[in-house]
């Protein structure tokens, strides 16, 4: 094994397009890669190196015969069991849904392809999606690279720890409740959450979904370099009419004032010093870019959480109480028997019509914020990334863990983007902070992030 595995996309492109190197061989790199490194952390699930070699092959064909290769041309990327992939099970971390085989791509996986992307395996994530860790009885323990005894994260859990690790410079990668920020906190790396829309995505394994899943869940890319977030969020943002939420976003948006928010305790957190002084260092840094940043308050999170919850409950209660029983898995079930706590009654037709109502309310509260401050800056959660397991351990665990993930939940049910980005270290933890921004304006976020990544550092592969 060479250091191929550890390039960025951006490198990869760069060199496979000026015939440095061939897409097979950054493919059998990091296949090597995977085999050595995976083992251990348990983060790839499905592995594919005979497809995963073909795709490289064509795609080192396709330059050879002149043709303009995609921007993720002979990138190694991995995709998250949720997502179908032709040929591979649906599993969602489930024992149920082994065998629910995909034959067509979602939409999010056909757009990595057409932009030459090679996937090389699906990673984990916990059962049901369900939890910030990444466990279940189907796939197994998903480990943090960085630190075992850490949680990786969830529900991405398996992509980011694949991409923190070197498997793939890539992960596809989900969020309806901060699992693209979080894992993506917990494992050191970057992560993006789209705007609602941005990216296409629908399975043909299953009916379409729900209200919440259809106005909360994204997909998006996890990195080692924000270009890296920038380049896979083109490939996965493609045209695609299957996805009724598609917004075919311009490449050219406004310009805007270099105005950004500091909140380092959103909503009364009691965010961790470590996560404050990261914080303070991130607004410094965008103040010596030429960036305005101020200390102000973030319109309402903890509403739009318990909403957030309100509405994902209930669908978990109409449509999977039959397979929660049937996989009578004992974390998902904890997992539920605590977010029934948080939300204990059943709303009825008139809450559901009052949610979203209310809805509607806090998009135009943060709407009006973003006129003022195009960015706000506050913390991925109010600690560092949890002891493994954390939130199974005790009822009090649980809402701990909760409380300190406001922001993850509450974000979503405005489908607003938000851009977690590495800092560093903190007590051995990695540490990072969190960017906010309008509708669609992921270049804001990328902007922003370019300005923090280059104050800490680049983010390195774990050996």
């Amino acid at each position: 094994m060479g250091d191929l595995w550890q390039l960025t996309a951006t490198e990869v492109t760069q060199q496979i397009s000026s015939g440095e190197v061939t897409a097979r061989a950054v493919t059998e790199d990091t296949l090597a890669r995977l085999a050595s490194a995976n083992p251990a952390i348990n983060a790839v699930v499905q592995e594919m190196p005979e497809e995963a070699l073909q795709a490289a092959d064509a795609v080192d064909a396709a330059i050879k015969a002149g043709h303009k290769p995609g921007v993720l041309a002979g990138v190694p990327v991995t995709i998250k069991v949720v997502s179908d992939q032709r040929g591979h099970a649906t599993t969602n971390g489930l024992v149920t849904q082994k065998d629910l085989l995909a034959e067509t791509d979602s939409p999010v996986v056909a757009n990595l392809r057409r932009a030459g992307a090679v996937i090389v395996g699906r990673t984990n994530t916990p059962a049901f999606s369900l939890r910030w860790f990444t466990n279940n009885a189907l796939h197994g323990h998903t480990y943090n690279p960085r630190n075992h005894d850490v949680t990786p994260g969830g529900s991405s859990g398996g992509a980011a720890a694949a991409t923190a690790a070197g498997i793939g410079a890539i992960g596809h990668a989900t969020d309806i409740a901060g699992s693209i920020r979080y894992p993506a906190y917990a494992c050191g790396i970057h992560g993006l959450r789209p705007t609602l829309g941005r990216v296409p995505a629908h399975n043909y394994t299953a009916a379409d979904r729900l209200i919440a899943g259809q106005i909360c869940a994204v997909s998006g890319p996890v990195a080692r370099s924000i270009e890296d977030i920038n380049l896979g969020l083109q490939a996965m943002s493609a045209y695609n009419t299957e996805d009724p939420w598609y917004v075919p976003v311009p490449d050219q948006l406004p310009a805007v004032p270099r105005k950004a928010a500091l909140c380092t305790n959103p909503e009364g957190l009691d965010t961790a010093p470590e996560i404050v002084a990261a914080l303070k260092e991130s607004a410094k840094a965008l103040q010596d870019a030429g960036w305005i940043v101020e200390e102000v308050p973030l319109p309402p999170l903890r509403e739009p959480a318990r909403l957030n919850v309100t509405l994902w409950l209930e669908e978990q209660r109409r449509v999977n109480k039959a397979t929660l029983h049937a996989e009578d898995n004992a974390e998902a079930n904890h997992v539920y028997t605590m977010l029934e706590q948080i939300v204990p009654a059943r709303p009825t037709g008139d809450d559901l019509l009052d949610l979203m109502q209310s809805r509607a309310k806090f998009i135009r509260q943060w709407q009006a914020f973003f006129q003022l401050y195009p960015i706000a800056l506050c913390p991925v959660s109010a600690e560092l990334p949890f002891d493994d397991q954390l939130d199974v351990q005790s009822a009090k665990s649980f809402m701990r863990v909760y409380e300190a993930q406001l922001i993850q939940v509450g974000l979503p049910l405005m489908g607003l983007p938000g851009l977690s980005v590495a800092t560093g270290e903190a007590n051995n933890r990695p540490n990072g902070v969190q960017l906010l921004a309008g509708r669609y304006r992921e270049d804001l976020l990328i902007k922003a992030g370019y300005v923090i990544e280059s104050a800490f550092g680049h983010v390195q592969t774990c050996r």
